[in-house]
């Protein structure tokens, strides 16, 4: 489920914490590696609960309204098609997410709180009222609506970071790309969906879950090597003021360049200089990059990786 770029940044995180610990053990730092792979997953289909969430608590406004003593027209006629949206009825029947409810007890039952304050800022939306007076019924206009709410309302509703953030320490990184995929999984259901549409899984693929044991495993396992290389190419570099974090994307880079040969090299620097812009001090692409070069250089030379893997000129 994740990309590539994300499972690199979930190693990092986890080499770093196993970095600065002097207690944890290194069975223990990959179970929470996996664990945080899984906290992933985790907000994925906590995401796709959330429209059902919020057209459960319509509802029941709409049955406060009707049972007051003396409701008004609207309350006794509401308009029910954002409760009996389309869309969401299949996500309440899709068996991959009732089973992963089944199995976690997944709900957002203990933030009913931003489920109400969230609908209210809706209700008073334009993007709301055209869709509920629009004529068009259909189902594709159902299905527009739950990814626009998703895609254009939750993912700019800063309470919704705070919220998310609040309810989990793994979810701070990565929201926004969750979302992303949430959306894609949105689009793929059509007026046809059974309620055995697929969800996506914790992993792609069966690499994808090698790739991250491996990068994970051969950082440590290789980390004096790796070290004693980052400390011969940085010559013009006071070590003493390298950040933690640049070293370890560079035993990542050298793990991934020297255990996993269908990923192009330079596609592998990029990814680790990429990586470091987003987490790393201002400079740190530039030294990254250059040592990086440096290292790959030396292990051509030392036959460590095949010269063919390199760009040609």
């Amino acid at each position: 489920m994740l990309s590539r770029r994300l499972l690199r940044v979930k190693v990092m995180q986890t080499v770093y914490s196993y970095s600065q610990s002097g207690e944890q053990t290194l069975d223990a730092a990959e179970t929470e590696l996996y664990h945080s792979i899984s906290k992933s997953h985790e907000l994925y289909h906590a995401l796709l609960l959330f429209p059902i969430a919020l057209a459960d608590y319509a509802q029941k406004r709409i049955e406060a309204g009707r049972n007051k003593i003396r409701p008004t027209a609207d309350e006794m006629n509401p308009n029910l098609r954002f409760v009996n949206n389309k869309l969401i009825a299949q996500l309440r029947e899709n068996e991959s997410l009732l089973s992963y409810v089944d199995s976690t007890g997944l709900s957002w039952v203990n933030n009913e709180d931003y489920l109400s304050k969230f609908f209210n800022n809706l209700i008073a939306s334009k993007f709301y009222t055209d869709y509920m007076t629009m004529s068009d019924d259909s189902y594709e206009e159902d299905k527009k609506f739950i990814i626009n709410l998703i895609s254009k309302r939750l993912a700019y509703d800063e309470m919704f970071y705070e919220t998310m953030e609040n309810t989990s320490i793994y979810w701070n990184d990565e929201i926004e790309f969750i979302i992303s995929i949430v959306t894609k999984t949105l689009k793929d259901f059509n007026i046809n969906s059974k309620a055995d549409q697929p969800l996506l899984p914790e992993f792609k693929d069966k690499e994808d879950a090698l790739f991250v044991k491996m990068l994970f495993r051969n950082a440590i396992a290789n980390n004096s090597a790796a070290l004693e290389l980052i400390k011969k190419f940085s010559q013009n570099w006071d070590a003493e003021r390298v950040a933690l974090l640049d070293v370890i994307l560079i035993r990542l880079a050298m793990a991934e360049i020297e255990s996993v040969p269908d990923i192009p090299v330079k596609v592998t620097m990029n990814e680790y200089i990429e990586i470091s812009k987003y987490y790393s001090t201002e400079k740190s692409h530039i030294y990254i990059n250059g040592i990086l070069e440096k290292i790959i250089n030396y292990l051509v030379e030392n036959k460590k990786i095949l010269k063919e893997r390199l760009p040609q000129a």
